[in-house]
């Protein structure tokens, strides 16, 4: 940990799992949908993944990672009616479903930006950081997520005394919750108590007429208030707004893919919020003032450009010499058009500093910087008190590098997902993991 005496904000990053490969099973991510059924590189994603975070730290940013879940996830593939032994299991849901294989091999539990919802002691009225994990209740490749990463997150947090955990919001059609990719925190000191801005696309309430055509949107309003109301926050500072329909057509599946906020600062896209001067308006008053918005025109960036390069899935992260950093994704290096904006907000000084990240083969998947973290701020207790095994450190680094190498297929095709090898591989190599960890047996095939 970097300060003695303050609050820190840790990234737990998601470990990308040895199944990582392209379904294009998430509707409205065009990225997703356009590389579905290539060939995908399973230890090159996890290398960029562990690359990323590696940098992050390097830069004096407090880094952990939070193990992948189990695939292909056989408790689901019997639970829609397949029997036998694995091998049974794989090879007919492969004949009769492959659809259903896929889901049951869906690497997206790396997007740890979908694990949960995360709020600080500092915001709640207990003192205590409150967790909610996702429902995920849109897609059923990611809605089975969710038992697995509650029991992930409260091995890493638990000492009760410091971290309270609520239960996934109620799973309907009208409470989808996708977790902190649609919220964010905003803050003068990590450790001082903050605003929370909550972004919902669907508001069964509100007029038909204003509702995306293309696609349907994920975050329910009903799921952030609750959210709200279970972390007990203080009803004055949080601002809930919601995501533009024609940016959600546009392929804006989550906020974080059209703003990202960090400390006092919202970089945003013109269309991101529906009544956005009003929401703007709302942050400023929560936030007694202190907000600083900078906003990207359309005539700076098209929506489309933003959406296929993923500008705002960028991370902003404080450095330990107290710089403001934009960790982008290398595509915004290769585009004229945003390359010219980083630019120029460097020279305004709304960042100290530019990095550029390699993490094309989650890109490709549909998810950048932005979607592969979540953010917990500890202060120093909370922050001891965690289980030591998931913080990134060189040894750690050099450690995972290897178990990588050793584990990780090169190249993985829509028909390799079926074979019994690659389910054996994975066990084996997560069960290592488990170890490397020093976490426990974590998983439903280690008992």
């Amino acid at each position: 940990m970097t300060h003695s005496d303050a609050a820190v904000e840790v990234n737990f990053d998601g470990l990308i799992g040895p199944t990582h490969n392209y379904a294009g099973l998430a509707p409205g991510n065009l990225a997703s949908a356009a590389h579905r059924s290539e060939t995908s590189n399973p230890r090159a994603a996890a290398r960029q993944g562990l690359a990323k975070m590696q940098r992050l730290q390097q830069l004096g940013v407090p880094q952990a990672l939070l193990p992948p879940q189990a695939r292909p996830n056989l408790t689901l593939l019997r639970g829609l009616g397949f029997s036998g032994d694995d091998a049974q299991v794989l090879q007919a849901s492969s004949k009769t479903a492959p659809h259903l294989l896929a889901i049951a091999c869906s690497g997206s539990s790396m997007w740890t930006a979908n694990a949960a919802t995360v709020c600080p002691s500092a915001d709640a009225a207990d003192g205590r950081v409150h967790f909610t994990p996702a429902n995920l209740a849109t897609s059923l490749h990611r809605s089975s997520e969710a038992s697995a990463t509650a029991k992930f997150l409260q091995r890493i947090f638990h000492d009760k005394r410091f971290f309270v955990y609520h239960a996934a919001i109620p799973t309907s059609a009208e409470t989808g919750d996708e977790g902190a990719a649609n919220h964010t925190r905003f803050c003068d000191a990590f450790h001082n108590p903050g605003v929370q801005l909550f972004v919902y696309g669907d508001d069964r309430g509100g007029d038909a007429r204003s509702r995306p055509r293309r696609f349907a949107s994920r975050q329910s309003k009903t799921a952030s208030q609750a959210i709200a109301r279970l972390h007990q926050l203080n009803p004055r500072r949080v601002v809930f707004a919601r995501q533009h329909p024609e940016a959600i057509d546009a392929g804006v599946f989550h906020n974080d893919v059209i703003a990202v906020g960090h400390r006092q600062l919202l970089f945003c896209h013109r269309r991101a919020f529906v009544d956005q001067e009003q929401v703007f308006a709302e942050l400023r008053q929560a936030s007694d003032g202190a907000i600083e918005i900078v906003e990207v025109r359309e005539n700076q960036l098209s929506l489309d450009d933003a959406v296929s390069t993923y500008l705002f899935n960028s991370q902003i992260v404080s450095t330990d010499d107290h710089r403001s950093v934009l960790v982008a994704p290398e595509d915004c290096r290769h585009h004229a058009g945003v390359k010219a904006l980083i630019e120029e907000l460097l020279d305004r000084g709304t960042f100290g500093a530019v990095e550029f990240v390699d993490v094309r083969q989650s890109m490709k998947n549909g998810g950048g910087p932005a979607c592969l973290r979540l953010r917990v701020v500890l202060t120093p207790r909370q922050f001891e008190s965690i289980h030591p095994g998931v913080l990134l450190s060189e040894s750690l680094t050099t450690r995972l590098e290897a178990w990588i190498d050793r584990h990780y297929r090169e190249s993985l095709s829509p028909n390799d997902l079926a074979d019994p090898l690659l389910l054996r591989e994975s066990r084996d190599a997560l069960d290592e993991l488990t170890k490397i960890l020093r976490i426990g047996e974590i998983y439903e095939f280690q008992h």
